[in-house]
């Protein structure tokens, strides 16, 4: 036997470089992981943005489309410098080239008086106070076309400095045509261009709300039955327009000529104008009407009756019927003549050449 003590062996221990090694692999494999993790990320967000592009360019699309189609462009102006930024559909609506360099101070002359009054009190306004406007204004083109825009604007702020106004610029020619034609059909009596029996009657309801009336003369067509029956609506149609042409220049001082009726007008008169001058008019509209009338081939002999109510033998809204009770006095005294309404004695005579 040895004299060497015996002592058991643990495990072997691994030597320093191959523990290094294995550290540093598995390092390398963190390290990878982490690289795919990362490359895997930039990848996703890579496409998102790639697709967010897309959406973004489709709906920029659809916006260019949608504003060329609705004639709607954006536009922006710095403060206080007072540079343009605009869109192609504002070039469009000044009949500008796109791209070219704004100048303000000339782009506000395509504003005619009235709407760059409007628009600069506007503008003004909301600059100091720091908020918005709207505002439908005529311009004319740098090629000289008329046209309607709707102006939108907001003001944007740093610090509470005003440093921007931007908005939107529509343009509303047609709905501006179409909204004018509908009032003119509202008030205008399209054969003769008269006001019709509506803004007749709206003028009369409205009469004491600071345009007070003196005097109303209704006037009826003699004999136009006659031809009407006679010669047929084309005739009648062409008389009718000539009387309200004749009517209109002698009634420049009046406040309101309509057709009221089939061969029936009216003229308001203000007050301005007294018994004298009211008598007056009435004689030179049956004068007027007297006149032959050349229609189709036609010489035509017409005439008026005229009845007569002064705003100072009731109230407004009884104007009509009294002017109508004087009219059926003047034609039941031979016609071509005219009659005042009294209210004491109900109606009181007077020939048209008195």
């Amino acid at each position: 036997m040895s004299d060497t003590p015996y002592s058991p062996k643990g495990p072997a221990r691994p030597r320093a470089g191959v523990t290094a090694a294995l550290q540093g692999a598995d390092e390398r494999r963190r390290n990878a992981a982490t690289i795919a993790r990362l490359k895997a990320e930039l990848a996703a967000q890579a496409a998102l943005i790639a697709s967010q592009e897309l959406s973004l360019a489709h709906s920029r699309k659809i916006f260019d489309r949608a504003s060329v189609a609705a004639r709607l462009g954006v536009w922006e102006c710095s403060l206080p410098g007072e540079q343009l930024a605009w869109t192609d559909v504002v070039y469009d609506l000044f009949d500008l080239p796109r791209g070219s360099v704004l100048d303000r101070s000339e782009i506000i002359k395509c504003y005619p008086a009235e709407s760059r009054k409007a628009l600069d009190t506007l503008r003004g306004r909301a600059i100091a106070e720091r908020s918005g406007f709207n505002l439908d204004a005529e311009i004319t083109t740098f090629a000289g076309r008329s046209r309607w825009i709707r102006i939108t604007a907001t003001v944007e702020c740093e610090e509470g400095v005003p440093v921007r106004i931007f908005g939107m610029k529509q343009d509303i020619t047609e709905e501006k045509i179409l909204s004018d034609r509908m009032r003119y059909l509202a008030e205008y009596d399209v054969m003769t261009g008269l006001a019709n029996r509506g803004r007749f009657q709206a003028r009369l309801a409205h009469a004491d709300e600071g345009r007070p009336l003196g005097a109303l003369l209704l006037v009826d067509l003699d004999g136009f039955k006659a031809v009407n029956d006679t010669f047929g609506h084309v005739v009648g149609d062409e008389c009718l327009k000539e009387a309200a042409k004749r009517l209109a220049a002698g009634c420049g001082e009046a406040d309101l000529v309509a057709r009221v009726g089939g061969d029936e007008f009216a003229v308001l008169v203000g007050p301005h104008l007294d018994r004298g001058a009211v008598s007056g008019l009435a004689r030179r509209i049956i004068e007027a009407m007297g006149k032959p009338v050349a229609a189709c081939g036609q010489s035509l002999g017409l005439g008026a009756s005229v009845g007569i109510a002064f705003a100072e033998a009731g109230a407004p809204c009884d104007l009509f019927a009294q002017a109508d009770t004087a009219l059926y006095a003047a034609k039941a005294a031979g016609r071509n003549t005219f009659r005042i309404f009294k209210a004491q004695a109900g109606v009181r005579g007077r020939s048209a050449a008195a």
